[in-house]
C-alpha cells in the first residue's frame, strides 16, 4: 500500500539538488511504498534524478523557477511563495497533491509559508518546531519548541506538551509519554509565572490525555533518558539544542585529537574502535535529522541545511511514519479532549488563586 506523496523542496539546503535527490533515493530503497513530488528547476531535477531509475518511476516533477535563499527574510519569501520550490512544495500539501512537505531551506521562511498556507489546527495558537534528541535511554526524546516562537505563554506551553506527546507516541511507540517543562530548577516554585501556570494546568489535564506530566527538568538532565518530551519556548529551546550539539561535536573532536596524539593512542583507537564508532553514530546529527512543524493542518518537516543524503533520507522516513500514523488527526483529537476554553480558564484560575507571598517567594528563588 502506497503512502500519500511527499513533496520535496529539491532546491533547498546548503548542497541543494544533489543531496535532496540522493536522500529521496535512499529513503525509497528503505521503503518502496514511498512516492514523491519533486519541486524545483525541472530540467536540472530531471537530469539529477536520471541517476536513480527507481526514484524516477516513483516521482513526479513540478517546475519551480525560483529558490528561497538562506539569508532571505520570511516576509520577502512569502511574496514569492507561488514561484519558489519551497512555496510550491507547501502549496502541494494545501491542495492535496501531497500529504507532506520536506525542505532543507531557510527555516524562518519555511515556518512563515507553512503557517500562512496551511494554517494552524483548531485549538492551536502557534505551531512549534519539534525534533528528536538522542538520550542515554532506549529511545530519543521529543523536544519543542526549538526556535519557532521566541516567547510563549502558559497556554502555548500546554499546547506544545499535547502536540509533543502525540509525536512521541508515534515516533517511539509510547502509550503515555513522560512530559516535563524545561526550567532553571526542578522545584515547583522555580521559573517564570507562565512556566508555573503551565505546570499547574498539565497536572490537572494529564489524566484526560495519553501523557504523564512529571514536572520540571533542568538542561543538564535532558539526555539522561528519564523523560520522553521536553517542552520550552523557542528561545530557550534553540539555545539548549545548539549547546547539546556543540557538546557532541566537542566530544567527538576531542576523541579524534586524543587518538591521533601518539603511536600508543593510535593503537588504543584500533582496540576501542567498535565503541568509538557506536558513539559517533549515536551523536551523528544525520541519524536524528528531521524537525517537524507541529500544530499545522498538514505535515511539514525541516531537514538540516547541511544534512547528508543519509540525513535527508532519515527526515523523509520520519515524515512517512507521521503520515502513516495520522499525526495531525491525533493532535486534533487530543486537543478536543481537553478543549481550548478549559486551557484558558485553568490558566486564569491558576493566576488568580496564587497567593501574593507565593509569587514573591517564587520570584526570589527564580532570581537566586
Amino acid at each position: 500500500m502506497s503512502l500519500p506523496r511527499i513533496a520535496i523542496d529539491a532546491m533547498g539546503g546548503d548542497e541543494g539538488l544533489s543531496v535532496m535527490v540522493a536522500g529521496a533515493a535512499l529513503a525509497l530503497d528503505a521503503d518502496p511504498r514511498l512516492t514523491f513530488l519533486m519541486v524545483g528547476d525541472e530540467p536540472r531535477v530531471a537530469e539529477t534524478m536520471a541517476r536513480y531509475p527507481a526514484l524516477v518511476a516513483r516521482t513526479q516533477i513540478r517546475h519551480a523557477p525560483d529558490v528561497v535563499t538562506g539569508d532571505e527574510k520570511p516576509t520577502q519569501a512569502l511574496r514569492r511563495a507561488r514561484t519558489t520550490s519551497m512555496g510550491l512544495a507547501i502549496d502541494a500539501v494545501k491542495q492535496g497533491d501531497a500529504g507532506a512537505a520536506v525542505s532543507a531551506g531557510n527555516t524562518g521562511a519555511l515556518m512563515a509559508m507553512a503557517k500562512v498556507s496551511l494554517r494552524t489546527l483548531p485549538g492551536i495558537d502557534r505551531p512549534a518546531l519539534a525534533a528528536l534528541v538522542p538520550t542515554l535511554g532506549d529511545h530519543d526524546l521529543v523536544m519543542l519548541d526549538l526556535g519557532a516562537n521566541t516567547t510563549c505563554d502558559a497556554r502555548n506551553l500546554v499546547q506544545f506538551a499535547i502536540m509533543g506527546a502525540a509525536y512521541a507516541r508515534i515516533a517511539n511507540g509510547l502509550a503515555s509519554p513522560r512530559v516535563r517543562l524545561l526550567n532553571i530548577g526542578s522545584e515547583e516554585t522555580k521559573g517564570t509565572e507562565d512556566l508555573r501556570d503551565a505546570a499547574a494546568l498539565l497536572k490537572d489535564v494529564d489524566a484526560a490525555l495519553a501523557l504523564t506530566f512529571d514536572g520540571f527538568i533542568e538542561a543538564d538532565k535532558i539526555s539522561r533518558g528519564d523523560v520522553d518530551v521536553v517542552v520550552t519556548d523557542g528561545f530557550s529551546g534553540n539555545i539548549a539544542l545548539k549547546a547539546m550539539e556543540g557538546a557532541a561535536r566537542f566530544v567527538t573532536d576531542l576523541l579524534r585529537r586524543s587518538f591521533s596524539s601518539s603511536l600508543r593512542s593510535k593503537f588504543g583507537f584500533l582496540i576501542s574502535r567498535p565503541a568509538t564508532e557506536l558513539l559517533r553514530n549515536r551523536l551523528d546529527p544525520n541519524n536524528h535529522n528531521g524537525a517537524l512543524f507541529v500544530g499545522l493542518n498538514g505535515v511539514v518537516v525541516k531537514s538540516h541545511g547541511s544534512a547528508s543524503p543519509r540525513g535527508v533520507a532519515h527526515a523523509i522516513e520520519i515524515t512517512a511514519r507521521l503520515l502513516s500514523e495520522n499525526l495531525t488527526e491525533r493532535i486534533a483529537a487530543d486537543l478536543a479532549d481537553v478543549g481550548a476554553e478549559k486551557i484558558q480558564m485553568a490558566v486564569r484560575s491558576a493566576r488568580t488563586s496564587q497567593p501574593a507571598e507565593a509569587t514573591d517567594l517564587a520570584n526570589s528563588e527564580r532570581d537566586a
